[in-house]
C-alpha cells in the first residue's frame, strides 16, 4: 500500500472554551484575597475599566450582592473622582527629622531625640532569622576560613526546628574538611545562642540545654539521654525501675525538662508569617432569621470608563487601529464586570443552598451536620457540580458557629441503626467531646470509645474507623494522653 498526501473535509462538533469563559472560571475560583489581586491587576492593564470611588447607593446595598453590581437604570456614570484642593494639601514635612544618623561620632549621651521621633530600628522591615542570629554570632568566634565554610553549611542545613538535618560524613564530603574540623565546629555553633541548637535529635537538644545549665550528672540529664521514650509514653513506673530512683524524685525531674527545656530550640526564630483568614461571606442571626452578605470590604469598585466610551461613540479623528483597540478593551471591561457579578451571585445562591441543607448546623453546631455532596446543592439551585466544587474550593464562611471552609459542610454519609445517617464531621466531633470529657487518668480507648458510640448513639463504626478519625483530629493514642496518679 503506498504512502500519500490527501486533503479532506470533515465536520465535528467540539466543546471550546472562549477566553472570556476561561477568565470567568478562573475568577469563580479565587478566593476574596486572590480576586482583590485579580481586580487590580486587571484596572491596571485595562484603560477601559477603572476603579469607582464615589459612595455607595442605598439600592446597590439592598441586594447584599458585590460592590461591582451592576446598574439597569439607563445612562452612563459619570466620573466621580474629583480633584483634590490646594488647600488640603499635606504641609511640608521635614525631611530632617527622620534622617538615619549613623555617624561614628553620633552618641546618646551627646544627643537626645525627641520622645516622639521614630528610631533607626523602626526602619528594620525584616524580622532576623535563625542563620543570620547563628552568623552574627558566630562574627565573634576565632574561625579560620575553612572552619567559616563549614559553619555555614551547617547553619544551612539546620530546619526550622534548629536541629542538623546532615551528617558529620556530609559535611565532610561537601566542605572538602576533615573530621576533627568538622566536629570542632559544630562544638562551636551548638555553644551559641539558643542553648540545644545544632542538635541531631530532641534527645540531644535537652541534653545540651542541661550541660549548659552545668546539670550534666542530674537525672534529668539521664533521662533525657537514656530513657527519652519512657517518658515520651509517660511510663513512670518503668522509669523508676530503669534509673533506680523514687517515684517523686522521677516526677521532680520530669517537671523540670518540660517546664524549664524546649524540645525545639529553633522555633521560636523561625521566618513564618501567620496568614489570617479573611471570610468570603457572612452568616448573621437578625430577629431569628439568618442574613447572608458578601464580605466586600476592601474590594475595588469597577466600572467602565466614562472617557472611553465618550471617545468610542463620538467616533472623532480616531483611526481605526486605535478604535478597534478601544472597543476591544471595553468589551474586555464589560466581560470582567459581568464576571465578577456572576462570581458574586453564585457564591450567594450556593451559601444560601447550603444554609437550607445545614440549618441544624447553624443553629446547634457541628454535632448536627447532615450529610452533602456537590450533586445535592447542583441540584437546588440549579448549576453543574463542577461550578459547585470551584465555588467552594478556599473559600471561607463566618458562621455563629465559626469560620468554616465551605467545603466543611459536604460530608459523607454514615449508616445508623435506627435512625437517619450521620455525616461523618459530626462522628468527629462526637469523638472530640467524648475525649475531652474522658477521665485523664484513664483515658478511653479507639475500641471503648467505638463501643460507646454504638451503646449511646447507635453508631456502628470499626475501632480502626475511630483510629482514623482521632488522626485526623490530630489526638493522640490513649497511652500518650494517659496521666498518671
Amino acid at each position: 500500500m503506498a504512502l500519500e498526501l490527501r486533503q479532506q473535509l470533515k465536520l465535528a462538533q467540539k466543546l471550546v472554551m472562549t477566553p472570556q469563559l476561561r477568565q470567568a472560571i478562573k475568577l469563580l475560583q479565587l478566593n476574596r484575597l486572590e480576586l482583590t489581586a485579580a481586580l487590580r491587576a486587571e484596572i491596571e492593564q485595562n484603560p477601559a475599566l477603572e476603579e469607582d470611588l464615589g459612595t455607595f447607593d442605598a439600592d446597590e446595598l439592598a441586594h447584599g450582592l458585590s460592590s461591582t453590581f451592576e446598574s439597569t437604570e439607563p445612562g452612563r456614570e459619570s466620573d466621580v473622582t474629583e480633584r483634590i484642593p490646594r488647600d488640603d494639601d499635606l504641609a511640608d514635612t521635614n525631611w530632617a527629622d527622620y534622617a538615619n544618623n549613623f555617624d561614628s561620632n553620633f552618641s546618646f549621651s551627646r544627643e537626645t531625640p525627641p520622645a516622639d521621633a521614630p528610631s533607626q530600628f523602626d526602619f528594620i522591615w525584616e524580622k532576623p532569622g535563625l542563620d543570620s542570629y547563628l552568623q552574627w554570632q558566630l562574627a565573634h568566634s576565632y574561625l579560620e576560613d575553612s572552619e567559616w565554610d563549614v559553619a555555614l553549611f551547617i547553619i544551612g542545613n539546620l530546619n526550622r526546628y534548629g536541629f542538623l538535618e546532615t551528617d558529620i560524613d556530609e559535611i565532610i564530603a561537601k566542605t572538602d574538611s576533615d573530621r576533627d574540623e568538622v566536629e570542632y565546629v559544630i562544638e562551636v555553633i551548638q555553644d551559641l545562642d539558643p542553648p540545644g541548637i545544632a542538635a541531631r535529635d530532641i534527645s540531644e537538644s535537652l541534653y545540651l540545654q542541661l550541660e549548659r545549665l552545668g546539670m550534666i550528672d542530674s537525672l534529668a540529664a539521664e533521662i533525657v539521654k537514656n530513657h527519652l521514650p519512657l517518658l515520651q509514653t509517660k511510663n513512670f513506673k518503668e522509669l523508676v525501675k530503669a534509673t533506680g530512683h523514687k517515684r517523686n524524685e522521677i516526677m521532680r525531674a520530669v517537671n523540670f525538662i518540660t517546664t524549664e527545656l524546649t524540645p525545639f530550640p529553633g522555633l521560636p526564630y523561625a521566618e513564618e508569617n501567620t496568614n489570617y483568614i479573611v471570610p468570603d461571606v457572612y452568616v448573621r442571626k437578625i430577629d431569628g432569621e439568618y442574613v447572608v452578605t458578601l464580605n466586600d470590604d476592601d474590594l475595588p469598585r469597577v466600572k467602565l470608563s466614562s472617557y472611553y466610551q465618550e471617545l468610542l461613540e463620538s467616533g472623532g479623528d480616531l483611526q481605526k487601529d486605535s478604535k478597534n483597540y478601544i472597543s476591544e478593551k471595553v468589551k474586555s471591561a464589560e466581560w470582567f464586570i459581568k464576571s465578577i457579578h456572576q462570581r458574586q451571585k453564585t457564591i450567594f445562591k450556593v451559601m444560601e443552598s447550603l444554609l437550607r441543607f445545614q440549618y441544624e448546623f447553624f443553629e446547634r453546631g457541628p454535632r448536627y451536620l447532615k450529610p452533602l455532596i456537590l450533586r445535592d446543592v447542583a441540584e437546588d439551585i440549579d448549576m453543574h457540580e463542577s461550578t459547585i466544587s470551584r465555588v467552594t474550593s478556599n473559600k471561607y464562611a463566618h458562621t455563629p458557629q465559626g469560620i468554616y471552609e465551605l467545603k466543611y459542610f459536604f460530608s459523607t454519609a454514615i449508616p445508623r441503626e435506627g435512625g437517619e445517617a450521620l455525616a461523618a464531621e459530626s462522628i468527629r466531633e462526637r469523638i472530640r467531646t467524648m475525649i475531652q470529657d474522658e477521665d485523664k487518668h484513664k483515658p478511653l480507648s479507639d475500641n471503648a470509645i467505638s463501643q460507646k458510640l454504638s451503646n449511646e448513639f447507635d453508631i456502628k463504626i470499626a475501632r480502626r474507623t475511630v483510629a482514623k478519625y482521632r488522626e485526623q483530629l490530630k489526638i493522640l493514642p490513649v497511652k500518650h494522653r494517659r496521666i498518671p496518679k
